[in-house]
């Protein structure tokens, strides 16, 4: 029995209606478009003094930090993902997230002036409460409690939030004071020009049904971006080539450090960072795993993920050993959406995005080696395609039009998938009330709303800060 026989009888490819070669093609696109965290976390986390609140370690330079965290960032993601593939059997990849590395670094490090070893023991704790939680079903039990509409909107709200990243990355929308989103100077900025270029490629390859096509696309970007640069058509300082990292594999400073971070601060205060952690965490990988397996068309009748407690303990073990290593809170990417629509459908997609990170551990600029640009024409691509989700709300039934439009439109507005889900849920209960249809609420769902305003007037109201 071959290789490629074994891998598909482990892990039931043909069963799931894929192949070998489709899911090595998809575990590639995801990882290409998620490859960035590498370069992004570690920026993100460091800390550099007097300027950038972050992780700032005695004796060693920013960049040496930061090489230390790409180290980490990778280990935590193959860790978490290989989890996935061999537990779950599931195409999602994991690696510590965006928006809760910020507040790591911006509000627990930079606003509440915690310590850096005090925010990775609060995501560790996050971490061994999920896994209990996980463990007994509760999350499971929580998720299946989700309104119908909100299940049935967040594909459609993670495509936008998918497509504003990747139009951001390439220049295309860029931030306006009057306006807050504007169209960015397309004939005047060089990667907004390719990205364009790029795009409408990618868009014709994948109509064509050519596989691998936002493969194709991404590579075909970064060739003409690098072409362009080589030749001296534009100058480097345009962006259009990637750039690399040297690599520091020594992680002694980082990794167990979390264990000094139970001393020295108020219980209130550190179970308020927990708390905040956690609820985003949870309602981001739950919001994750249900789009994207919506668009791998995992649903049950009811809008529920089978078994969605597997690939939920994969995030909960990740967060931990991540926490452990030095690096913020690991959660599910949206991008995974990418490598569904190539059509992976098992964990072997999951093994194949561990492979190529763990391959980015000896040769750190390969993960760096696409332009973020180029990479995020993919999110674009699907972000687009996943819109078609919308077809499955009741949009004539006003108790389901409300909460999913307010899902749908607060994901990208807010830069959240977690405060799109936040209003759904807590829009749902209300609407069902002002229609007359009591007994469509669950004790679940008003329980799920009232934890959510709990939740906003603590995100909101400053109360983290006043604790410290």
């Amino acid at each position: 029995m071959g290789l490629s026989e074994t891998l598909a009888n482990y892990f039931d490819v043909h069963k799931h209606g894929s192949s070998v070669g489709t899911e090595i093609i998809a575990g590639i696109t995801t990882f290409l478009t998620m490859s960035y965290i590498v370069v992004v976390n570690p920026a993100i986390m460091t800390g550099i003094p007097d300027a950038k609140p972050g992780v700032i370690i005695s004796g060693f330079g920013p960049g040496q930090v930061q090489s230390m965290l790409a180290v980490v960032t990778i280990l935590a993601a193959v860790i978490a993902t290989l989890v996935m593939a061999f537990y779950a059997n599931r195409p999602f990849a994991q690696a510590p997230g965006l928006g809760l590395n910020a507040f790591f670094a911006f509000t627990v490090i930079g606003a509440l002036g915690v310590s850096w070893q005090t925010a990775l023991a609060a995501v560790f704790v996050e971490g061994l409460i999920f896994i209990a939680l996980t463990a007994v079903g509760a999350r499971e039990a929580i998720i299946k409690v989700f309104p119908q509409p909100v299940k049935m909107a967040v594909g459609t709200g993670i495509g936008l939030f998918l497509t504003i990243i990747g139009l951001q990355a390439m220049g295309i929308v860029v931030n306006d004071p009057a306006t807050l989103l504007t169209l960015g100077d397309l004939a005047s900025n060089p990667v907004a020009i390719v990205s364009v270029v790029g795009l409408f490629l990618t868009f014709a390859l994948y109509a064509a049904g050519i596989p691998g096509s936002i493969i194709i696309g991404i590579a075909a970007t970064s060739i003409i971006g690098w072409a362009l640069t080589t030749f001296g058509v534009v100058s480097p300082e345009a962006g259009l080539v990637a750039g690399s990292s040297a690599a520091t594999y020594d992680i002694t400073p980082l990794a167990g450090a979390f264990i000094s971070g139970f001393g020295g601060i108020e219980a209130f205060s550190f179970a308020l960072i927990v708390f905040t952690f956690f609820f985003v965490d949870f309602f981001d990988t739950a919001g994750t795993l249900v789009g994207v397996g919506q668009a791998a068309d995992f649903l049950d009748e009811d809008g529920n993920l089978p078994d969605i407690d597997k690939p939920l303990m994969a995030d909960a073990i990740g967060t931990t050993a991540g926490a452990m290593l030095g690096t913020s809170t690991v959660t599910t990417y949206i991008e995974s959406a990418t490598g569904v629509e190539e059509g992976g459908r098992t964990g072997l997609t999951a093994l194949v995005v561990a492979g190529l990170f763990l391959a980015s551990l000896a040769l750190i600029p390969l993960a760096t080696a696409v332009p973020l640009y180029a990479s995020h024409i993919a999110l674009v691509v699907i972000g687009v395609v996943m819109l078609r989700n919308v077809v499955d709300i009741e949009w004539n039934n006003l108790s389901h039009t409300i909460p999913a439009g307010m899902t749908i439109l607060i994901m990208p507005f807010t830069y959240s998938i977690a405060y799109g889900i936040a209003a759904g849920i807590v829009s749902y209960p209300l609407v069902k009330v002002a229609s007359g249809e009591y007994d469509e609420i669950s004790a679940g769902q008003w329980a799920l709303a009232v934890a959510f305003f709990v939740y906003f007037v603590v995100r909101t109201s400053g109360m983290l800060q006043a604790q410290v």
